[in-house]
């Protein structure tokens, strides 16, 4: 794992309410603020959908990993039950975690965690507008084709530092808004 990135799915539990909405997007943007200054372990990218979340993370060893996630995992059920008043267990289980070794898969990564809101529309026959995904990070990214520019608001997501993170994933082109990933 030391010189992977990787794609991390966390699920809500049945009849939470949508995890999409605009406090708990804006309490959990701020309390990643605590996991940028981990070293070893990153969250680089992210999006909430309605009952789960998608992250694209570094970890320096499988050990920074497990303890990352954890801290993660914890925060995330901890905004979720504030931002609803409730108590008990938020996550249906483990994380899924996929390492990612190509710049293929480090590209087609970025754009399901950036677009993913783009793919459930798409499949629920919903209209797709092109705009970046407000409960997700890609208001910072800054590889987006055309356009789209990064916020000016200090970044919430963690600077990578592999280099398929960095630049190798550009091998296949920028990502643009309009896309809808599989």
């Amino acid at each position: 794992m030391a010189a992977h990135p990787a794609l991390v799915t966390l699920k809500a539990r049945d009849g939470l309410p949508s995890l999409r909405r605009r406090e708990l997007v804006r309490r959990f943007e701020r309390s990643l603020a605590a996991l940028r200054a981990r070293r070893e372990f990153r969250v680089v990218e992210y999006s909430i959908q309605s009952n789960h979340a998608h992250f694209v993370i570094e970890a320096a060893t499988a050990d920074e990993l497990g303890r990352g996630m954890k801290a993660l995992g914890t925060r995330f059920a901890r905004i979720v039950n504030g931002a609803f008043g409730r108590r008990g267990a938020v996550l249906r289980d483990r994380y899924h975690l996929r390492v990612l070794r190509t710049t293929r898969e480090v590209r087609n990564a970025l754009a399901y965690v950036l677009l993913n809101v783009r793919k459930h529309r798409a499949q629920r026959g919903l209209a797709t507008p092109p705009q970046i995904d407000p409960a997700s990070s890609g208001r910072w990214f800054t590889g987006w084709a055309g356009d789209a520019l990064p916020s000016r608001d200090p970044p919430v997501v963690a600077v990578a530092r592999s280099w398929l993170l960095r630049v190798g994933w550009l091998r296949w082109g920028r990502i643009t808004p309009v896309e809808t990933p599989r």
